[in-house]
Order: C-alpha cells, then structure tokens, then sequence
C-alpha cells in the first residue's frame, strides 16, 4: 500500500493508474485517510481501518467539496471510533434512524395538534349549537316524552300555556295572544337563568296572575325534567325557578279553604247555575256536584255508558280504569232532556272534540252573579264530599262513588259494595241537595227510562264488585 505525504496539489493530480478497477493513494500522516481515484475520473476521500479482524472502508467525500484538512479531520475522528472498538457506518445507521424517528415524531405532533384543533372546533361548534337550542325544542320533547299520570285535559294545559299565539281569534279580526310560557320558550335554553324567569313572572303577574302562576308550577316541573336529561341536563339552570324572590311571587299551591261550597250556599249555587244559557253546562255543573266525579271523567260520559233504566253510570277512573255509580232521579231526569248530537253527553257543536271541552267561564260567571266565593271545578268534587256527610254517609261509600283510592285494609280487600246500597246513599245526598237549595222535585213524575231504549234490559248484578 503505497503511501505519500498528502498535499492539495498531489490530490488534485492524482489519477486512476488502470483502466479497468479504482486506483488508491494513501496518508502518510493521517492513519487510514486515502484517495480513491476511477477509471471514469471521479475521486473521493475514503477511510480504511480494521475492526475486529474485518476490514472497514467508509467514503468521506469528494475533493471537489472536501478540503484536505477537513478530510484528515473527519479521518481522525473516525479512527477514533475505531480504536474504541465502535463501528462508524453503524453508529451513523444509528444517527440517521435517530433523526429519521425525530422527523416522524414531528410530524405525527403536528398532524395530532391539526387533529387536536379540529376536535376543538367541532366540540366549540357543538357545545354553541346546544347553547343556541331554543326551550321550545326541548319543551316538545318534553311533551312527547312518556307520562303516564297525566290526562287529556293535563297534557291540554301545557298546550295551552305554551301557545304561541298570532293566529286570528274564533270571535272577532284580532290575532291570539300568546300565552305566558311562549316568552320564555323562544329563548335559548341556557339563557334561562333565575334572573330571566323572575323578571317574566312579574311582568305576567301584572296583567294575568293566575295563568302565569299556573304556567309557572309546569314550567317548573319541566325544567326539573331537563336538569335530568342527558343532553338538555348540560344547559339547563336547575335552580332558575327556586330563588326565594320568585318563591315570593308564586303562592303555594294549596287548597283553598273556601274553595268547596257550603250547605247554606247551595241554595244560590243551584238557582245560578240552573240559570246558565247553555243547558249542556249547566247539567254539566251540576253533575259535578251531584256525583263528585273528577272534571275529565263526568265531561267523557257518553250516552252509551247510561243505563237509565237501572239508574247507573259507567265513568273513567284513574285509579280503576272505570267504575260504575248510581244515577240519581234528579241528575237522570236533567240528562233526558239534553240534545243527541252525538256519542258524548256532554256535546258541543263548535268544539273539534265533539264534547264539551272549557266550562269553567261559565261556572265563574254563575259564581258571579250568585255572589258566592270562587270555586273551582274540582272544588265541586270537594263539595260532594263534604255534603255527604251531613246524610251521614258511610266515608268508605262516598270514597267508591268517587273513585278514591282505598286508604285501608278493609276497604281495599275486604268490601264488596253493589250498586245497589251505593244508590240507597247516593239518593239521599241528592235528596238533601235539593232541599237545601229549595229545588222541587217529584222522582215519580220522569220515566225511569226513555222511550228509544232497549226495553228488554236486564238489571246489574247486585253481587258484583264496583
């Protein structure tokens, strides 16, 4: 191996001596660093050492890019690589793999962070997206949501209250009004905070407190719905109706002592109502009070469900499903003489049901004139009760009559009243209705059935259960 001191003028007049295989011209002051020259007249610095007993020959670069010093630099370098028992074209596989993994691990960190901003604005476009979510959305689901306790008239009532308005009135060119809970509903659900619901109830207890108490108590119930829903639950404020300002504004929902009427009021009542222009309402009314039916169950009764003959009635219970009750002389003989328009007792031409649907404007007006304290319509159910007292009535009589709930053993498993001494009682709180509100009336002078019915029916059993 031929070796010479290395100049840059010897490296640059260096040439390949063969035509066919590379030539090599060595350091003699640098160990291992020599010149490798081609047939085709390319040369390079290379380094050649021995590694365990293997020849180990790495290119350093070419002369054109590498001046001599820098190549005996690099020379020494990788000579001491060499003698510390390392191999350099290993440890550079190493380096390279080092950064070839810095390079994907930046690019993995840069397509993560796009990754990372783009769910960041997806979950900002989402969470704005249920911010901007109307009451109203959640209200109707709300409304469709199952409820097993609530009846017609109920589910009607939240209707009712969250009726927009803006379409033109029955009576008259003017457009609807749009009731109380409409204001709060067109607002952004999480904008429904305590502040908002406060400053709403005052101004709608300004001009119709009642309503807007009734609303609210719905309202109410519907926001403790939302607070439990798994996707209304996270923009809902739960205590938006519990501040004690708007405590102060709602009364509690209470029964009214004097919502139930009296014996001495009874006389008014009747000649009120009796006077009602609308006959259906006013036999309606009476009803009410004559069989302390709930509002709903005496307003359903269609014609089929009258046995006149066997003076009975089969109602709706919502306790029972249904149950059967006396039809008393009077309340039979007011019956016979409404209009068949169709199925229902209580018909109405203009309402879209067919039967009567609001009664309660009326009863107000005939409370009105009677001058008797408001009572409601259930307060009518409460009346029959306490009447029935003044006949002595057994309470667990007037509790089947009403469709109340058994409240004890005995009741509940072990009696078994026919109709029969139901009727026996029921006719003598009719009787004594009729005395106190000094209404004549002879139980012999109205047929005891009607000339269109079937003459061949057969009494109910007296030994079934009611």
């Amino acid at each position: 191996m031929a070796k010479v001191k290395f100049t840059t003028g010897r490296v640059a007049t260096y040439q390949c001596q063969s035509e066919k295989i590379p030539s090599f011209l060595w350091d003699a002051t640098t160990p291992g660093l020599g010149i490798r020259a081609t047939p085709n007249g390319a040369k390079s610095y290379i380094f050649q050492a021995k590694l365990k007993g293997s020849v180990v020959r790495i290119t350093i670069g070419s002369p054109a890019t590498w001046s001599l010093t820098a190549a005996q630099r690099e020379a020494s370098r990788l000579r001491v690589i060499i003698d510390m028992g390392q191999d350099p074209r290993q440890l550079r596989a190493d380096e390279l793999a080092a950064q070839q993994l810095e390079r994907e691990t930046q690019l993995a960190a840069r397509v993560a962070d796009q990754a990372s901003q783009a769910a960041l604005e997806q979950l900002k476009a989402v969470e704005s997206a249920k911010r901007d979510l109307l009451g109203r959305i959640a209200w109707e689901a709300y409304l469709d949501a199952p409820h097993p306790k609530w009846g017609v008239q109920h589910r009607a009532d939240h209707l009712i209250a969250a009726n927009p308005g803006g379409v033109k009135a029955k009576i008259g060119t003017k457009k609807t009004k749009a009731a109380p809970l409409a204001i709060l509903l067109s607002l952004p659900l999480y904008k429904i905070t305590a502040p908002v619901v406060h400053q709403w109830l005052t101004n709608e207890c300004e001009t119709r407190p009642t309503f807007a108490h009734n609303s609210f108590r719905k309202f109410r119930t519907f926001i403790r719905w939302c607070a439990k829903h798994p996707v209304y639950s996270e923009i809902t404020h739960p205590d938006c109706c519990l501040t004690d300002e708007i405590k102060d504004i709602v009364p509690s929902n209470k029964t009214r002592e004097g919502d139930s009427l009296q014996r001495e009021q009874l006389s008014d009542w009747f000649n009120a109502v009796r006077k009602l222009s609308n006959p259906v309402i006013s036999t309606y009314l009476q009803g009410l009070l004559i069989t302390g039916a709930r509002r709903e169950e005496l307003a359903e009764l269609q014609w089929e469900h009258i046995d006149f003959r066997w003076r009975s009635l089969t109602i709706h219970d919502k306790v029972e499903g249904q149950r059967t009750i006396p039809l008393t002389p009077y309340l039979a003989s007011i019956i016979m003489k409404l209009p068949r328009r169709n199925k229902w007792v209580f018909s109405s031409p203009t309402a879209a049901s067919g039967r009567l649907m609001e009664p309660r404007i009326a009863h107000t007006k005939a409370l009105t004139l009677a001058g008797l304290p408001h009572v409601s319509l259930h307060g009518l159910r409460r009346s029959f009760g306490t009447l029935c007292e003044w006949v002595e009535m057994p309470s667990g009589i007037s509790a089947q009559i009403m469709g109340h709930k058994p409240s004890a053993l005995a009741e509940k498993h072990y009696r078994r009243r026919p109709i029969d001494l139901l009727r026996k009682w029921h006719d003598q709180v009719e009787v004594w209705m009729l005395e106190q509100a000094k209404i004549p009336f002879n139980e012999t002078d109205i047929p005891l059935i009607l000339p269109d019915q079937q003459s061949d029916q057969s009494p109910p059993s007296t030994n079934e259960p009611i």
